[in-house]
């Protein structure tokens, strides 16, 4: 009896550990994608030639899954799932993913990383303006989640507004001065951008709600919107630069950021997380997304010379301090929801509000479903159940 349930706690430990292994591997992609950006851009590359070719090797890496899982799905693309494809791809990656590149070339690796940490807070914002979700001050838990929320904002305004004391972890940096030569850091239009992509990351979140009811199917959607923002990406980008090049590719490191971006920042980090959600919750894989702003912050330091600040150590403990406050409190809200047992089917015709009330809770379900933040801009989804995941995280 004793091996029985020792089995059983062992075998359980292992599945556990199997998905926390997963969310830990999604972390160190995640870092590796920022490090490799960070690089490439201050060497110069053109952000929405980066941006094509990412989305046109992860469209190749999607496809057998959305071939295999989804085949028979294709044919029920509508016009209005085509328009909330485009507006996915438009918000999620041509504007969320475009300004945070351009965010990224003009501040550090760990600053960036600091504000993909806020999108859960940006679309509980947006939840809360549209109606989709409720604030509930009223409860302990909601206290707790605008408690966070609070937490979050005050921690991007100190990193923002305050610097003191900088310092580095190595003294020896030479080989990251000569990575980093090129770089030309203009915070104060770098943070610009990065806001610009945190509320278009937010705004992605919720177009995602109403993609998934005209088009649940994420493997055939992940497809469709990689290819879709490929070819936004390219017109835009030949609108501004037509010279080859700025669309040219050599065998450097651009090219390997590309192929790691595509390959394992998209559709690598897309499958690991939709599993671990499937496994855990909608929430679980958010609570890993501090161990890739330490890890940006610290590799950041030995390998491409960015200074560490007291200002950004405050923010980054005051943000992780508030993410995980916040996370507790909608896992907390998810599971009460997800316990609350069906109502019986009426005899007659509900009234217009109760309709109404019985539809905001179906989106606000399927909205915190979608708060799992990303770490790196990524076009996967961020749970198993809706379309189209973070960072990556970042």
């Amino acid at each position: 009896m004793w091996h029985r349930s020792g089995g059983r706690v062992v075998k359980r430990w292992i599945e556990e550990s199997k998905v926390a292994g997963g969310m830990l591997l999604v972390q160190l992609f995640a870092t590796g994608m920022q490090l490799l950006s960070k690089v490439i851009l201050n060497q110069g590359i053109f952000v929405f030639a980066l941006i094509t070719y990412r989305h046109i090797l992860a469209a190749f890496c999607v496809a057998p899954f959305a071939f295999y899982f989804d085949r028979g799905n294709f044919k029920k693309l509508s016009w209005l799932a085509f328009f909330w494809l485009f507006i996915t791809a438009l918000t999620g990656i041509s504007m969320a993913m475009g300004f945070y590149y351009f965010g990224l070339r003009d501040t550090t690796a760990t600053y960036a990383t600091n504000f993909l940490n806020l999108i859960p807070i940006v679309t509980f914002f947006f939840s809360t303006v549209l109606r989709i979700e409720k604030l509930r001050l009223g409860t302990k838990v909601g206290k707790i989640k605008m408690a966070g929320a609070i937490l979050c904002l005050t921690g991007a305004l100190t990193m923002s507004l305050y610097k003191g004391k900088s310092f580095h972890i190595s003294s020896h940096q030479s080989t990251s001065h000569v990575i980093m030569k090129k770089a030309s850091i203009n915070q104060t239009r770098g943070t610009v951008f990065l806001v610009t992509s945190i509320l278009s990351y937010g705004f992605w979140f919720i177009v995602q709600v109403k993609l998934f009811k005209v088009f649940p199917y994420k493997y055939c959607a992940t497809l469709l919107v990689c290819i879709i923002a490929s070819l936004q990406q390219l017109a835009i980008g030949l609108c501004i630069d037509r010279s080859k090049k700025a669309w040219k590719l050599g065998w450097n490191l651009q090219l390997i950021t590309i192929f790691y971006s595509g390959a394992l920042a998209t559709a690598a980090t897309f499958c690991l997380i939709s599993w671990a959600i499937a496994q855990r919750g909608p929430t679980y894989p958010s609570m890993f997304n501090p161990i890739a702003l330490i890890l940006v912050a610290i590799t950041g330091t030995l390998f491409l010379g960015e200074e560490i600040t007291v200002g950004s150590l405050a923010g980054m403990s005051l943000i992780i301090v508030g993410l995980y406050s916040f996370l507790w409190a909608k896992n907390k809200e998810f599971k009460s929801m997800t316990r609350t047992p069906p109502l019986p089917l009426p005899l007659s015709k509900p009234p217009q509000g109760a309709a109404d009330e019985s539809e905001r809770t179906e989106s606000a379900a399927a909205a915190m479903k979608q708060l799992t933040a990303i770490v790196v801009p990524s076009a996967s989804p961020s749970n198993d159940t809706n379309t189209v995941t973070n960072e990556d995280q970042r």
